[in-house]
């Protein structure tokens, strides 16, 4: 009995001894995978709560925990509302990773802890927008068709087997007016809404505005210091845009791959890129990089006299002008804008921008964007494979092309990862918004949706008859 005893208590103390030494270890040096997982928790809960004004607890059970890794149900987060800082930690104790809203800028990850040195980095003023009754998108007032296609179109949006699963905004344009629009719960016209994979395409119109006053060009080369010395330095700026510079980039996301530790584990998000070697040939192959646009993004800052005049250049060269009030381009650490991932903005502002493409980049009778310039960003690319365009755009939805799901030619897309969509038909007049948190593994296709769309709005040039709505 006295053996038993002993050898029970012998177990028990090694026990101990295991737990509090993966406890140490955690606490000392926590794996990189932990330290993503917080990083993206307090980064999700930092930005809904301060831009979107939502409730954190809701965030963490909606955005963060709902549709990712299982090992996210197990992060906790604190919220400081009166210091924007916003702290993860597994099991609320191991990997802490933080993020912090710095007001018109949105909300950082702040991987290295240096808080003080990222509130001091940039600097951008809040402008309130004053309220303007004119019709969308001139103003805020909306004509919903009381009409047989817009009691449809009403209809449609309200029918979740093609609004999807987790839909958080959908709207509708036609000739240039909203239509129909519909929002999900605890969701409005007024929440603004990340874009993903969307703000790349946003990045590279900021790129045409700069384009238009002859500043950059699709031929520079020369683009970074340290690709001076080797094949890089070949690099055009044509081949970032059209995602074939032969630059490595890991963009998967269930481990520490190269884009997890850009957007999570770097102060400075161009590092991982710039400090890529190439392993293809410029042209040969087509290699998806959030990295890329980060380096666009730099590339762009880079051209303007100063970080002043860059952190507010979004806002004066195209938010302002197209009216986006609600937009929100969110910068990494140290400064540079994430033109990879982070454009918050409402689904009205998301429509605004998707219109301006269908207007061939002119707004109000001015051009913004140099002729040409989204002819280029609905012109594929030969590497790959037509579905991909030479400016930071899409030529097919998910999962499908234009053809397979019997919409026109021309239709060409913005895409996020977790289901944002605008799609923009410049044949048929119409721009379709579609925000969710829809992971691809629940294979929603928005085609269906714009097809349904298209059909019943084409039945007539004018959707007659509107009800002003606010």
């Amino acid at each position: 009995m006295r053996l038993i005893s002993s050898v029970i208590g012998a177990l028990v103390l090694l026990l101990l001894i295991i737990v509090a030494g993966s406890a140490a270890w955690l606490w000392v040096w926590p794996p990189e995978l932990l330290r993503v997982g917080d990083g993206y928790a307090a980064k999700i809960v930092c930005s809904n709560t301060f831009i979107a004004k939502r409730d954190p607890e809701r965030i963490m059970t909606d955005d963060v925990q709902a549709p990712g890794n299982p090992a996210l149900k197990l992060v906790q987060v604190s919220v400081n509302r009166e210091e924007g800082v916003v702290t993860a930690r597994f099991l609320g104790m191991f990997a802490p990773n933080y993020a912090l809203y710095r007001g018109a800028l949105g909300c950082t990850t702040v991987p290295d802890g240096d808080l003080p040195a990222a509130r001091s980095a940039v600097f951008l003023n809040k402008v309130r927008a004053p309220k303007n009754d004119s019709l969308w998108p001139d103003g805020d007032k909306v004509a919903q068709g009381q009409d047989e296609a817009g009691l449809a179109l009403s209809k449609l949006l309200a029918n979740q087997d093609f609004a999807g699963p987790a839909m958080r905004a959908i709207v509708v344009v036609k000739n240039g007016r909203i239509v129909a629009e519909a929002y999900g719960d605890g969701f409005d016209k007024g929440t603004p809404l990340v874009g993903w994979s969307m703000t790349k395409t946003v990045n590279a119109a900021i790129i045409g505005r700069l384009m238009l006053s002859g500043r950059m060009s699709f031929d520079d080369q020369n683009l970074f210091p340290q690709w001076s010395n080797d094949a890089r330095k070949n690099i055009k700026l044509s081949d970032l845009l059209g995602m074939e510079s032969g630059l490595a980039f890991n963009e998967g996301y269930g481990a520490v791959s190269d884009v997890t530790r850009m957007l999570y584990l770097e102060p400075d998000s161009t590092r991982v890129a710039a400090n890529a070697p190439q392993e293809a040939p410029v042209g040969e192959r087509f290699n998806y990089s959030s990295g890329t646009a980060t380096l666009l993004s730099r590339l762009w800052m880079n051209k303007l006299p100063n970080e002043t005049t860059a952190i507010s250049y979004p806002r004066e060269a195209l938010f302002g002008p197209l009216g986006m009030s609600s937009a929100v381009l969110e910068a990494d650490e140290r400064g540079t804008f994430v033109g990879s991932s982070y454009l918050y903005a409402t689904a009205r502002d998301w429509a605004r921008f998707g219109q301006f493409l269908l207007q061939d980049g002119v707004w109000k009778g001015q051009r913004l964007l140099p002729e040409g310039f989204v002819g280029a960003m609905r012109t594929p690319t030969k590497s790959s494979e037509g579905i991909y365009t030479q400016v930071q755009a899409w030529l097919a939805g998910p999962g499908g092309s234009n053809a397979q799901f019997g919409l026109p030619a021309d239709t060409f897309w913005m895409l996020g990862h977790d289901g944002q969509s605008v799609a923009i038909v410049p044949s048929a007049n119409v721009v379709l918004v579609r925000m969710g948190l829809t992971p691809g593994w629940l294979d929603y296709k928005p085609q269906i949706l714009l097809k349904k769309i298209l059909d019943i709005t084409s039945t007539g040039q004018e959707m007659a008859q509107p009800a002003l709505a606010d």
